[in-house]
């Protein structure tokens, strides 16, 4: 079985709790089927230890981006997105998107004129979007849609079916988390029901959003198996055909498109 966990921040994780190393982390995540890593860039300050990860280790990848919430970091244009995409290792642009939790509508045109760079770099680079949404369902699909964002994925999908909906309309694939194992998460659960199952895909997030059974504990990209256990369950069907189909929807979007 051959799991990929499609969205952690691996340069963020806490080694000390899983064996001291990235390679212990990498170990403990084979032994549960977690075989390949998307590590997402969150500001170009850190980009470079992202990128080095990548570098390093075969089963790793990179993005680059700047989250929606980072203000205090360098606000990059298309020309330098696209310059720090154009390497093999670097296979998305983001995560991107908008977030209205910490920033109000009225005073978040910054995020949107964000957002809309990204969108540029990854038309003109061909390389997929990682799109993060928060209180923002309506600007964001408004936004994919006026600059024609064409290939991406909603990663750690916490809206209602509407938004999905939408997302999958325009091209885009839908990605759980941990979240979808809380309890709270009966609404998010019926949605994980309606994806079709050619656009799903699992991750994490780690070293945040650690799914059940280890909730409250730290997250670890190893625990991907827990979010495709959960799916599985959800949907009536084996953990091996949620490893399969995500797998090969993770190499389809990010290096078939």
């Amino acid at each position: 079985m051959h799991i990929v966990d499609s969205h952690c921040h691996i340069d963020r994780v806490d080694f000390d709790q899983f064996g001291g190393s990235v390679e212990s982390m990498l170990a403990h995540a084979n032994e549960l089927s977690v075989k390949q890593f998307l590590c997402v860039c969150i500001d170009l300050e850190n980009f470079d230890a992202v990128f080095s990860l990548a570098k390093k280790y075969p089963q790793i990848y990179a993005s680059v981006g700047v989250h929606p919430t980072e203000q205090a970091g360098k606000d990059p244009s298309v020309d330098e997105l696209l310059a720090l995409a154009d390497n093999d290792r670097v296979i998305a642009i983001g995560e991107t998107g908008l977030d209205y939790f910490h920033v109000e509508q009225t005073s978040a045109d910054w995020q949107r004129a964000r957002f809309r760079r990204h969108i540029a770099a990854s038309n003109q680079s061909g390389k997929p979007m990682i799109i993060h949404t928060r209180d923002a369902r309506a600007d964001t699909i408004q936004i994919m849609t006026e600059e024609k964002a064409n290939a991406g994925v909603m990663h750690c999908f916490s809206e209602d079916w509407e938004t999905a909906k939408a997302a999958l309309d325009l091209g885009f694939y839908i990605s759980f988390s941990g979240i979808v194992t809380f309890k709270s998460a009966d609404s998010l659960r019926e949605v994980a029901k309606k994806v079709p199952l050619d656009r799903l895909l699992v991750e994490t997030d780690s070293p945040y959003l650690t799914p059940v059974p280890n909730r409250g504990k730290p997250n670890s990209p190893a625990y991907t198996y827990y979010v495709a256990e959960k799916l599985a369950e959800i949907r009536g069907v084996s953990v091996a055909e949620i490893a399969q189909a995500t797998t090969n929807n993770f190499n389809q979007l990010f290096f078939n498109h």
